[in-house]
């Protein structure tokens, strides 16, 4: 058996339980800690730390959060107010790991601190409530005022605007997160860590996460560590992607992939909530994984389908969008054929779902369903952004080229239909419309949360009905629970029966 020591990001379930779920097989365990923080509340470094030394030792890898390492967990990284040196020593653990353990495989990830285009203090600082949008304004005027644009009278408005203290306290601790990132780097150098991904979360072209990337890329150059550091859009799907990583890299294998698009020009858009184009995503996703790109798919071992628009991504609570970029530059049906002729064929065949930013393009799923190959297909994603999908998408099929699609991997399939179709592209929207206001997001509380779960359970049995009716008697809802409280995600499990 493998052990693998697994730190995730924070105790969400597409962090802490996602990759237990899929990954799931005789030969791997998988070890996390019992206790983490939760959502605003940080974990226990001491506690975290002992898990570590403890768990490490007889392991065969590591991937590890540093931003759970070191602050706690992520939504915590954005609010701490901790001094460096408090800071800088929570690392110094890893290199008591290494010294313990030489043979230990090490994959760390660490995320460059977003900066949100709206107001609200649900996972910022409370004054991002009120100045949220401006401080956005600012970062991306500086970062093109950079670049040679004269954006002085906008700064000096928007600085008047947002106040000293607020941006005072934002900057130094994106000031202070940043020398963390590139602290990180150092434990490349001296072989403490294996390797590193720098995921951008909800980030932009221009702004303060791009120019904290900026000279985060111009270290790791000079560094010369390009070999082993990856910085691409992305947050709560890397656990998966590593993970795959670790068994490709233990199989001693690079499985090639070849990208199905539903729509060739959708190579060059931007995805929203990223700031760089699609096909460059794709590509930094696959090598992450422990892939390679192939151009044919006769010498594929993964299929990899992506179903973005040409142009201008949509939110999927507004579908369906008939624009010429959605409705006539994919052919849907087409694309659909392709799939069945892949499977015909034994090709593993999984579906990154990036037609809309959060949530399943549902008339994809009705042509998977009514084409009878919702659970013939070994992989399907379609939540969040583009990143998460992809990650998700990309870590099903190499789960399903090493071990199968066993029962296990057949549950999260099917779990991934409920969730990223019925929940998060459906169901979520019109039931929060019944909860109140709470920032940008809908918050329950004692009163409605046992209501709320009911009626999710409810319209998620009504969605497999009616939109999946080709598998509704083989799955069943067993789970339902909001880890944080809030609509925006769920902790669902099923299961799906042979039939």
């Amino acid at each position: 058996m493998k052990k693998i020591v697994l730190l995730p990001l924070d105790e969400r379930p597409c962090n802490n339980d996602f990759p237990k779920r899929l990954f799931n097989h005789d030969d791997i365990e998988i070890k996390r800690p019992e206790i983490l923080g939760q959502y605003k509340t940080p974990a226990d470094y001491e506690k975290i730390k002992t898990f570590l030394l403890e768990n490490t030792a007889d392991a065969d890898a590591m991937v590890i959060s540093m931003d759970m390492l070191i602050y706690g967990g992520l939504i915590p990284s954005r609010l701490h107010h901790e001094k460096i040196e408090t800071l800088l020593s929570r690392m110094e653990v890893l290199r008591e790991i290494r010294k313990k353990n030489p043979k230990l495989l090490i994959y760390a990830f660490q995320c460059i601190m977003r900066c949100p285009d709206y107001s609200s203090s649900d996972e910022e600082p409370d004054y991002y409530a009120s100045c949220g949008q401006q401080i956005h304004d600012l970062g991306t005027a500086v970062h093109m005022a950079r670049h040679g644009e004269d954006r002085s009278r906008e700064i000096n408005a928007l600085r008047k605007e947002i106040g000293l203290e607020a941006i005072d306290d934002y900057i130094s601790r994106r000031d202070m997160n940043r020398r963390i990132n590139l602290e990180t780097l150092n434990y490349l150098t001296d072989h403490t860590l294996d390797s590193l991904v720098i995921p951008r979360d909800d980030s932009q072209k221009y702004g303060y996460p791009a120019m904290d990337e900026e000279v985060v890329r111009g270290v790791i150059t000079e560094l010369d560590l390009t070999e082993k550091v990856l910085s691409y859009p992305g947050a709560d799907e890397v656990e998966l992607t590593l993970i795959s990583r670790v068994i490709n890299k233990m199989a001693g294998i690079k499985p090639k992939v070849y990208v199905k698009y539903a729509s060739e020009k959708a190579k060059d858009i931007v995805p929203l909530y990223e700031g760089c184009e699609l096909a460059t995503t794709i590509r930094y996703h696959i090598m992450s994984a422990g892939c390679q790109m192939t151009d044919g798919y006769e010498q594929a071992d993964i299929i990899l389908v992506i179903t973005a628009p040409s142009s201008n991504m949509q939110e999927a609570v507004i579908q369906p969008v008939r624009t010429a970029s959605y409705s006539v530059d994919r052919l849907m049906v087409e694309l659909v054929e392709f799939i069945k002729d892949r499977i015909a064929e034994g090709k593993i065949v999984t579906i990154g779902d990036d037609a809309y930013a959060n949530g399943a393009d549902l008339e994809l799923l009705h042509l998977l369903d009514h084409a009878g190959i919702l659970m013939k297909v070994d992989g399907y994603a379609g939540w969040n952004t583009n990143a998460n999908t992809l990650g998700t998408a990309i870590a099903e099929a190499v789960d399903s080229l090493h071990y199968g699609k066993t029962k296990g991997h057949k549950d999260f399939l099917l779990e991934r239909y409920l969730e990223d179709g019925g929940y998060c592209a459906k169901v979520r929207e019109a039931i929060s419309e019944k909860l109140p206001e709470c920032g940008a997001l809908r918050f329950t509380d004692n009163k409605t949360e046992t209501d709320t779960v009911n009626q999710i359970r409810k319209d998620l049995k009504a969605f497999l009905r009616e939109a999946l009716p080709s598998i509704e008697k083989q799955a069943e809802i067993t789970r339902i629970s909001l880890p944080w409280h809030r609509m925006f995600e769920v902790d669902l499990e099923a299961e799906y029966s042979a039939e």
